[in-house]
């Protein structure tokens, strides 16, 4: 059953998180990033919730939607296809953070359909914590012709990459980051259903995947200050495995907005991308 684009424009009751430092470093731990900046209560300005903590606030906000009967999704085929997060202002522990999602579009598309949902987040004080864009994808019936229709981006060649940055994800990350993050599709953390929703096994969160990426950025780009990252932008290309390393190349990109814009993409041991189009954006 196709989604329902009666839907498109509906806008859904927020949702208020608490921010507590547990939850914080707990979901620093679940994407393996012990940045002192997420523990150390004695550092000028305390402790930040890492940039990525964001999609825990905006979680419920998204479960909503997905979870309205009224837009018809079939779950066991929705896969995240991109995801976009603009990092406005920190997140502290303490704060109050409320979240309301809005369906600004479905289409139809030859392989299955995409919807994509604007999260606009604030804290107590009224302050934007974070904008983003949420694209699902829900896959039709497998069919190759329909498949060989669709165009595909011609991906640049970008010459060396300034970084390269190599990182292994554990065999039970997809049990921490679904714990921390509250993303509990049992995609990622049962076999049966993983297998039986057409995919080789658990395969990692794809925002566990980027939060990977978000600490290569963090490192690499920023000296290490998690508040100068400004902006993610990644489409997921291909499901990451528990075991499996991924590695991160960066290029250069120019400014924009008084940013510096770098392009990323990573790849599985096999060379394949799982991230195309990634883009981050880092205050000076």
């Amino acid at each position: 059953m196709p989604l329902n684009k009666a839907c498109v424009g509906r806008q859904y009751p927020p949702a208020t998180t608490n921010v507590t430092l547990d939850a914080i470093q707990s979901y620093a731990r679940a994407y393996n990033d012990l940045n002192s900046a997420f523990f150390d209560q004695s550092r000028p300005g305390g402790v930040v919730a890492p940039p990525m903590f964001g999609v825990t606030v905006i979680w419920d906000a998204i479960m909503k939607i997905v979870m309205d009967s009224d837009l018809q999704a079939d779950l066991i085929r929705l896969v995240h296809g991109e995801q976009d997060m603009e990092f406005l202002n920190p997140i502290h522990p303490g704060d109050l953070i409320t979240a309301a999602a809005k369906i600004i579009s479905i289409e139809t598309k030859a392989t299955g359909e995409t919807m994509t949902v604007e999260l606009n987040a604030a804290n107590q004080k009224g302050q934007p914590v974070q904008k983003a864009l949420f694209i699902a994808f829900i896959r039709g019936a497998r069919n190759r012709e329909a498949a060989a229709s669709e165009p595909r981006a011609i991906e640049p060649d970008r010459g060396e990459p300034i970084f390269s940055v190599a990182q292994t994800i554990d065999k039970d990350q997809t049990y921490r980051y679904a714990e921390a993050s509250g993303d509990r599709n049992p995609i990622h953390v049962d076999e049966t259903i993983a297998k039986m929703a057409g995919l080789p096994g658990i395969i990692v969160h794809g925002l566990c995947t980027m939060a990977f990426t978000s600490k290569v950025a963090i490192d690499n780009l920023c000296a290490g200050d998690p508040t100068r990252l400004k902006r993610l932008r990644v489409r997921f290309s291909r499901p990451v495995l528990p075991g499996q390393t991924i590695t991160t190349k960066i290029w250069a990109d120019g400014e924009r907005n008084g940013r510096k814009v770098f392009a990323y993409e990573t790849f599985n041991p096999d060379g394949q991308a799982v991230i195309k189009g990634g883009i981050a954006e880092v205050a000076p």
